[in-house]
């Protein structure tokens, strides 16, 4: 493995212009904005058009990166898209947006694992680099999870929005990606998961109309989940460094909830002038979460060159990630 390092050139995010708040919730299904506001932190999230797709806001997001990387489509070597809701079953949505980018030099997949999909294709693609793979990656995570929300649902259709975040990362001389982690627990898979359209449960007339291909989710579970493992997935990662929790400059963890976000950074004893929240913004966009995060931090001036910034996820799978980078 070479001894270059990885660094972030550049990132980018795909906002989709619709809005749905509490507000409008409350017209279809029994909640408040009180209720989602106090037990979330979510105030509005974005929703897609019909004309829009995983492909438009990749693409979107991809483009404003590769920019500001100045990183040109044909130079990237590789493509990872992380998505739990992409175009189609295939082929992948990173061919997709490879042939609409141009980038015919680049080996393309999509990565499943969850709200953690973007921290498991950091790691991937950190060390497909490093391990001689080329010069340049252009990673993206991107959900329109509003095409999978069951609006009857009113514990789950009220957490949920769509968007894209990209990075570009390239080989450098200079400190970059300093360490990533990644972990699974598939016994709790259950607890978070779409259970018709694979090969388990075909897409049939049957599983439609028992609502089978909605997001189901055992929200208390997965909250203790969470508070636990993004403590234990930034101790872990930090112990592969040389730096502790009071060196972190800038916390981004997965934006599920502001609960869980909080709780984390107590237990980590985290400032909160040291975390970046905007799920009050866009709600939980799963693994487009954290880039999204990533973008706007770095748009609001709150990474600087230098900073240590700490990136943290849960999903399902049960996944968990975290990465340690120097910005």
């Amino acid at each position: 493995m070479s001894d270059r390092r990885v660094k972030v050139l550049g990132t980018g995010s795909g906002i989709p212009a619709g809005r749905l708040t509490n507000l409008d919730l409350e017209k279809i299904v029994e909640t408040s904005d009180e209720w989602i506001t106090a037990r979330t932190g979510i105030k509005e999230r974005r929703i897609v058009a019909p004309h829009e797709s995983a492909a438009t806001l990749a693409l979107q997001s991809a483009r404003v990166a590769l920019n500001r990387a100045a990183v040109l489509p044909s130079d990237l070597d590789v493509i990872i898209v992380a998505t739990v809701t992409p175009e189609m079953p295939f082929p992948a949505t990173a061919c997709l947006l490879q042939d609409h980018l141009g980038a015919t030099r680049a080996a393309c997949f999509d990565l499943e694992a969850g709200c953690t999909g973007f921290v498991y294709a950091l790691s991937v693609a950190e060390k497909y680099l490093r391990g001689g793979g080329g010069e340049k990656a252009l990673i993206v995570g991107v959900e329109t999870l509003s095409r999978i929300v069951d609006w009857q649902d009113r514990s789950t259709c009220v957490l949920f929005g769509d968007g894209a975040g990209a990075a570009v990362l390239g080989k450098t001389e200079e400190p970059g990606v300093l360490a990533t982690y990644l972990g699974a627990d598939g016994s709790g898979g259950s607890l978070l998961e779409l259970p018709a359209g694979g090969s388990r449960i075909p897409s049939t007339a049957e599983s439609v109309a028992r609502r089978l291909h909605y997001i189901k989710m055992s929200g208390n579970e997965v909250f203790r989940f969470a508070v636990k493992i993004m403590e234990e997935a930034s101790r872990e990662v930090l112990s592969r460094t040389s730096f502790s929790v009071e060196e972190v400059d800038l916390f981004i963890p997965h934006q599920a909830n502001i609960r869980i976000i909080h709780s984390a950074a107590r237990r980590l004893g985290i400032a909160p002038e040291r975390i970046f929240v905007n799920v009050h913004k866009y709600g939980n966009t799963s693994s487009a979460s954290i880039p999204i995060a990533l973008n706007e931090a770095w748009e609001e001036n709150r990474i600087h060159a230098g900073d240590l910034v700490l990136l943290v996820g849960f999903g399902a799978g049960l996944t968990w990630g975290s990465a340690l980078i120097r910005w």
